[in-house]
């Protein structure tokens, strides 16, 4: 019977791509574990390492904050687990929205050929609509972008 292969810490973030301390940072907040220790040294097994990835998934391939990637890693429910994965989805949505809103502007203002950018309608009618709405005290509501029609 053969002895399951361990890696040590430094193997494993150099497979990984991540430095010593990130590995001992995770461990610190829960998201993997180790083994053993030989010595004073770490050892993960392929199982550890099954952990590791999946904390990736959530972190790095799924864009979640390192709070957030523990609490999915740490559920043990699936209804909870799918709460959480559900918000998240929705406020990367939500981003997802504003982004695109974001580059509509930069793509308008790349073709904007006014000498002066409050010169071109599009843009001096939303600056000047934002500016009447602070002085009135009243929330700006109105997007750089009128409503398609």
């Amino acid at each position: 019977m053969s002895e399951e292969r361990l890696y040590s810490i430094t193997e494993v973030a150099e497979a990984f791509g991540l430095t010593v301390a990130t590995l001992r940072f995770y461990e610190d907040r829960g998201l993997i574990r180790h083994s053993e220790r030989r010595g004073r040294v770490r050892q993960y097994s392929r199982e550890d390492l099954a952990g590791l990835a999946y904390a990736q998934l959530w972190h790095e391939d799924g864009m979640l904050t390192l709070t957030e990637t523990s609490a999915i890693v740490g559920s043990d429910r699936v209804g909870d687990r799918l709460e959480l994965i559900a918000a998240q989805r929705d406020a990367m949505l939500e981003k997802i929205q504003k982004m695109r809103g974001a580059v509509a502007v930069l793509d308008h203002m790349l073709g904007c050929r006014t000498d002066r950018a409050l010169d071109c309608p599009m843009t001096g009618d939303y600056i000047r609509g934002r500016v009447d709405a602070t002085l009135d005290g009243t929330p700006h509501t109105t997007d750089f972008w009128p409503p398609s029609a």
